[in-house]
């Protein structure tokens, strides 16, 4: 193996986020940006396509953390294609100040219509010359030249930082740093199980989290909000025994039971065999709610495999 890496840094303990970890959330988000490219406006994106990437220039702005002016050329439903001398890029729609995620779709398409021929000021967010990969951001404009650069400068894995929601996708949430994204993997968000990162934090919120990892070669910092707070399942078995009754909430209702969470935010099984469904409901969709608060007492605890085990009271 090659010597150390002296533009990243990872958290010691039991912190460290390893290799793997890392390419888990990459190929996350990969997987998210093929999916808003899917049935996308190819001809449109095609634009002017034999403009070839001057990558030594563009890895001195990377480096400066630069701001630049390029134009729209195109759209798909996944963002712009954007162009000047010698640079041809793509600027993913999350990354955009006046498209929130949640329009709909024959909305977007006329938002996006309207950038066509504008110019707009961005920031290269992601530059991989092997792979013809050049990404930039709106947003990361906003902050103003060589942000970035200072965020690294004063960043570091353990510190708490505050930032600002800027996009919620099934893998976790982006947050804004004031000239640098960071992101929370969903494996992050809580410490009990995430179905939805959505339920957990929401676009334009304002949070503290702390830092895991920060690589400065890839501009990636990766944040955690659950360890803002001591892991629940240490404790566990100090809040609770076999036979407590306490107040919990209905997260999701499956064939086989009902998912509850404490107000620890670990979640309990109640299984169906241990409800009794009235008669002339028949299913548990019917009797139970998601969000619904009901009354549970605890069965067992394995803290070693993190389940608990409910009934309905």
């Amino acid at each position: 193996m090659g010597g150390a890496n002296t533009d990243e840094i990872f958290i010691p303990g039991e912190l460290i986020p390893d290799e793997g970890w890392w390419n888990s959330i990459l190929t996350d988000e990969e997987k998210y940006l093929q999916s808003i490219n899917e049935n996308s406006n190819q001809e449109r994106l095609e634009t002017n396509s034999l403009i070839k990437n001057d990558w030594l220039s563009l890895k001195s702005i990377f480096t400066n953390d630069e701001v630049i002016q390029l134009k729209v050329a195109g759209y798909n439903r996944g963002g712009l294609l954007v162009e000047g001398s010698n640079i041809q890029g793509f600027v993913p729609i999350s990354h955009l100040v006046s498209i929130p995620s949640t329009v709909e779709e024959e909305e977007r398409k006329e938002l996006m219509q309207s950038y066509l021929g504008k110019e707009l000021a961005l920031k290269i967010i992601e530059l991989v010359p092997e792979d013809e990969r050049l990404v930039f951001s709106e947003r990361a404009a906003l902050a103003g030249e060589g942000k970035r650069k200072a965020i690294f400068e004063n960043i570091q894995p353990g510190d708490n930082v505050w930032g600002t929601v800027t996009n919620v996708t099934d893998f976790g949430a982006f947050i804004d740093l004031g000239g640098l994204e960071g992101l929370i993997h969903v494996s992050e968000l809580s410490w009990g199980r995430v179905q939805n990162p959505g339920d957990i934090l929401c676009e334009g919120q304002r949070i503290e989290a702390q830092v895991l990892s920060v690589s400065k070669e890839n501009a990636r910092v990766a944040l955690s909000y659950k360890r803002l707070v001591n892991n629940p399942w240490d404790s566990i078995l100090e809040i609770y025994s076999p036979g407590d009754v306490v107040t919990a909430k209905i997260t999701s209702i499956t064939k086989f039971g009902a998912f509850a969470r404490l107000k620890e935010g670990v979640e309990g099984l109640i299984h169906i065999s241990t409800m009794h469904i009235p008669e002339p409901t028949g299913s548990i969709d019917q009797f139970l709610q998601i969000d619904q608060c009901v009354q549970v007492r605890i069965l067992h605890i394995d803290k070693d495999k993190k389940r608990i085990g409910l009934s309905l009271e």
